[in-house]
This record gives structure tokens, C-alpha cells and sequence, in this order.
């Protein structure tokens, strides 16, 4: 799997972060239905921590829903942590979280993932600074994601243009792997529909999604390669004239496990009673 420049995707969040809030509409519909998980939970943590939080937007309703703990907004760009918010600031990378073993009682993480350059290693991370039974709330992104742009790159050149996503399988093993118990993973299908090519490169610009794989040619685009890429994805049009672009939103839960290891997967579906849901 293609790797992200972690270089330029850094640089691109540093550049992103003064209209971040305004423009990553995807981000903060995601983390609403993500936070809506929460309601199904009676927890009275201690501390929260806001894993690649980017502006705090995150931490702040986190801050709502819990006033008394400690909340931890983690981000690596010096630009997102700017933005005056609430809560504790903490400039860090999400591979290597500078937090002590068993000191956060919630970790929640949106769409962070799909920008990391090893998931496994952000999971053990996560694991270790989780105290029992500590919960895993995050986001990501699927295969199927803009599955429109890069069907209409493929029909262009075979150069790398979209990094790959991960499946949802994938990530309930490694949550496994590391040793979480009770992996719940859920995928929804959004689409977004736009008039024009050129609002939906902006909107991609806006959050930082442009092309960053570590295996991306280094050239520029001729004028000529974009217009064959650009007619590609015009005749990708629905009935209504628009152009759609799916996101495969991934969304999961895990615990850190009281009593023992993690539940195995069995045809990609953890089995748990449904009073565990409820601590």
C-alpha cells in the first residue's frame, strides 16, 4: 500500500488551518455521527483526548457532554492548535502520543487515520496510554472512497493520483492485533455531488486531501493530462447533470479489555452482549 508524504501532508495542514473550520464540512458531519455513539455509553471519565483533533471543534462539544474531565486536544499542526479553543493544547504526532501508560480513560479520533503513515502504530499507541476499561472511538476512511476520480485517472495515465484506503476488516484485525477487545465496525456510504469540477478540487484543496502519495509523480500536470482527466470525470455525470464523489465512511468502537484479550474476529464480526455497550 502507497504511503502518504508525511513532509507535505504536515505543510498542507499548516496551510489549511485559518479556514479549516469553515471549509471541512465532511469532518464535522462524520464527527457528529460519530459522537452520537456516545449516548449509547454512561461514562464519567477523568481525562478525554482528542487524537488529531486539527481546530478543537471535536473538543468542544466533547467539553459539553463531560465539563469536570480534563480534555486533550492532540494535534501536529502548530497552525490547527493556533485556533483559540478550550482544553489543553498538545502538539505531537499521533504515532507517538507523549502521554503516560494508562493515563486517558476515552481516545476519540476523526478521520485522522486516513492521513496516517501506520495505523498499527497509532493503535498501539493508543492502547498504551487507554486505562481499563478505556474506550477507542474513531473514524476513517474506505476503499470506495472518490472511487470517481480514480476510475477516471485510471482511464488517463497509471500513475499514482489517489492513495488507497484501508478496509474495514483490515482495521478490526489490527485493532485486534493490539490487543483492544470488542471491535464494533460500521461503514456508511456518503456522496457528495458537485457542478463542476473545479468546486470539487477546491473543496479537496480546502482540507488538504490533494494528491500526497509518497510514490505521486513528481511533474506537474500538463494542461492536456487535465482536460483527458477532467472529460473522464464529466461522463461519470448522474441523471440530474451533477458530478457525485463517494466517501466510504468507516466508523469503530473498541475497549481495553478488563478481563483478558480481545474478542476475535470470526467472518469479520465480533460477537459481544449487548449489555457491554453500556459501562
Amino acid at each position: 500500500m502507497q504511503s502518504l508524504d508525511q513532509t507535505l501532508l504536515k505543510r498542507a495542514c499548516d496551510r489549511i488551518a485559518a479556514r479549516y473550520s469553515q471549509d471541512d464540512f465532511l469532518c464535522a458531519e462524520v464527527r457528529q455521527r460519530l459522537l452520537e455513539r456516545l449516548d449509547l455509553m454512561r461514562m464519567e471519565p477523568a481525562v478525554v483526548l482528542d487524537l488529531g483533533g486539527a481546530t478543537g471543534a471535536g473538543l468542544t462539544e466533547l467539553q459539553m457532554r463531560w465539563p469536570d474531565a480534563l480534555h486533550i486536544n492532540l494535534d501536529w499542526s502548530e497552525a490547527m492548535l493556533a485556533i483559540p479553543r478550550e482544553g489543553a493544547q498538545l502538539c505531537a504526532d499521533g504515532h507517538r502520543i507523549p502521554l503516560a501508560d494508562n493515563s486517558v480513560d476515552i481516545v476519540v479520533s476523526n478521520l485522522m487515520l486516513p492521513g496516517c503513515d501506520n495505523p498499527e502504530q497509532v493503535f498501539a499507541e493508543v492502547h498504551r496510554v487507554l486505562r481499563s476499561p478505556g474506550l477507542f472511538l474513531f473514524s476513517s476512511l474506505g476503499p470506495d472512497t472518490l472511487k470517481e476520480l480514480r476510475f477516471a485517472w485510471s482511464r488517463v495515465d497509471s500513475r499514482v493520483h489517489i492513495h488507497p484506503f484501508a478496509d474495514m476488516h483490515n482495521i478490526g484485525d489490527v485493532l485486534v492485533q493490539t490487543g483492544f477487545s470488542e471491535p464494533v465496525m460500521d461503514v456508511e456510504m456518503l456522496t457528495v455531488t458537485y457542478s463542476e469540477v473545479r468546486s470539487l478540487v477546491r473543496d479537496l484543496r480546502a482540507v488538504a486531501a490533494t494528491n500526497l502519495a509518497a510514490e505521486r509523480s513528481r511533474g506537474l500536470t500538463t494542461p492536456r493530462h487535465w482536460a483527458r482527466f477532467e472529460k473522464e470525470l464529466n461522463s461519470r455525470r448522474n441523471a440530474a447533470g451533477r458530478l457525485p464523489v463517494s466517501l466510504e465512511v468507516i466508523s469503530g468502537q473498541a475497549w481495553i479489555a478488563p478481563d483478558g484479550p480481545g474478542v476475535p474476529l470470526e467472518d469479520g464480526v465480533a460477537h459481544f452482549p449487548v449489555s457491554r455497550l453500556r459501562r
